[in-house]
Parts: structure tokens; sequence; C-alpha cells
């Protein structure tokens, strides 16, 4: 058996719509520690993995480790359904062939049942190396989010160059080129609004703009993004979930572009 409730019902549904342009099917693990999903997209560039901690969940049980195999456009229809305080529960017995999921409004007035048939998905979970990254840079999501869209209005593809100093996005298109510096600000009153970095070294890489503006669609589940670089590595760009990071967390990797793809 097991079963989730969520009290923040609306982050399992910004979880999803931010993967869902990323995943089209995808097994949930769920084991005693939480529930997991690492899936690649159809061309193998980008990779998503996240991690809701069973502690940081309302309620939560796991008699032992199974996969939910599920369709994340049909999922996502489900809980399209939600309001914006609702409570969400789901549940699935060990064999079943269906997850169950319940909305419970805040005053418990209004609770809806839905079920959603589960899918038999043949995925690999792909190993993800320890890496200690060059340089690490935590910045507001939604001037990440900002600076990607802005960026893709003269190109397809961006230069990301951290250093101590800061993080500088450079793109080139037919229409000219441009560049946005981030410079380091710690210390600022409102840590979200904090611009921090730790380089050991300069890393400059690049990217396609199309796969980090669908990662921005992160962006409401936290106040700040992570971005993790090293030199012939994927990029790692990482949201909390929850305060402080209590409910788990949300990474997706993408590989960096080279000269002769012309993606």
């Amino acid at each position: 058996m097991f079963e989730a409730r969520i009290q923040e019902g609306n982050v399992l549904k910004l979880l999803m719509e931010s993967i869902r342009e990323l995943v089209t099917d995808a097994n949930f693990d769920c084991s005693s520690s939480g529930i997991s999903l690492q899936a690649m997209d159809s061309s193998h560039v980008s990779l998503v993995s996240f991690f809701l901690r069973a502690e940081g969940l309302d309620q939560y049980r796991a008699d032992r480790n199974i996969s939910l195999g599920i369709n994340m456009k049909n999922l996502c229809s489900i809980l399209s359904c939600t309001g914006q305080k609702d409570t969400i529960t789901l549940k699935a017995e060990d064999n079943g062939d269906v997850v169950n999921l319940m909305f419970e409004n805040a005053k418990q007035t209004r609770v809806s049942y839905f079920s959603l048939k589960l899918m038999d998905i043949d995925s690999e979970h792909l190993g993800i190396p320890t890496t200690d990254y060059q340089c690490v840079v935590s910045m507001p999501s939604k001037e990440f989010q900002r600076i990607c869209r802005e960026v893709s209005i003269i190109g397809d593809s961006v230069t990301i160059h951290g250093s101590k100093e800061g993080i500088k996005f450079s793109v080139k298109g037919d229409m000219g080129q441009g560049s946005i510096v981030c410079k380091s600000n710690a210390a600022v009153d409102d840590e979200e609004e904090a611009v921090t970095i730790k380089s050991e070294t300069e890393v400059s890489l690049n990217f396609a703009l199309r796969y980090l503006k669908m990662f921005t669609k992160a962006t409401p589940l936290s106040g700040t993004v992570t971005l993790k670089m090293s030199p012939d590595v994927p990029l790692v760009v990482e949201y909390k979930i929850g305060s402080e990071g209590d409910m788990g967390n949300i990474c997706f990797y993408l590989a960096p572009k080279i000269e002769e793809d012309d993606e």
C-alpha cells in the first residue's frame, strides 16, 4: 500500500507542470524515503530528476518499493481540477493498476475523487555521478527566467560564463547579439534577491535556450535557482521545493552544445 498526503497540493501541480513538456511518460518510484522520478527527454539532451521527501509531506506510507507508471499529460489534466489551496492525497495498491487521487479544499466542504490508469513503463534508472562543480551560482529564479526569455529574442543558444565576479549570459543571432551580466551581490537584505557565486575557475559553456526556457517553468516552486557548471559536463539547474528545500528538490541536467551541433 502506498499513500501520500500533500497539504500544499499546489506544489505537486506546479511540479508536474514544470516537466510535462520534457517528459511524456515516467515512473514515480515510491519508497520509504519518499517519491522520486528520473527521466530523459525524447532527444536525450536533457534529464529531469526530482525527489519529494517523506518527512516533508503531511502523511506518508510506503509498505514496499513500488513504481507508478504515469502519463504526464493525463496526470496534469486531472491536477488541473485542484484548487489553489487544496490538499492532495495519492493512494495505490501494491499490485493495482490505478493510482487514486483525492482533492480536499481548505474547509473540507468539497472533496473530489479521481483514478488514473497506470502504465507499464520500461525505463532505465541512470546513475548521476557525484561531481564537484567548479562554478556554482545561486540567483533569483524569476531573474533567471527573465534572462532566458530575453536572450531567446536574439538567438537559439546562450553562452553562460561564470566567474567570481558574476555570471554572464551571451547570445548571438541573425539580428545581432547581446549579453546580460548579473554581478555577485550576496550582501542584500532579501536572501532571495542575492546572487552568490562560488567559483574555483572561470567556466564558459554553450546551451540550447529552448531547454533552459522549459526548465524555468519550475520558477513558481522556489524563489531561488542554483546553476552548477564544470567544463564538458552537463549543466545542473536546481530548484528547492518548500521552505529551505524541506519538501525536496527538482534538478534539470542539460548537455552543453558543441560547435557542430545546430540544434
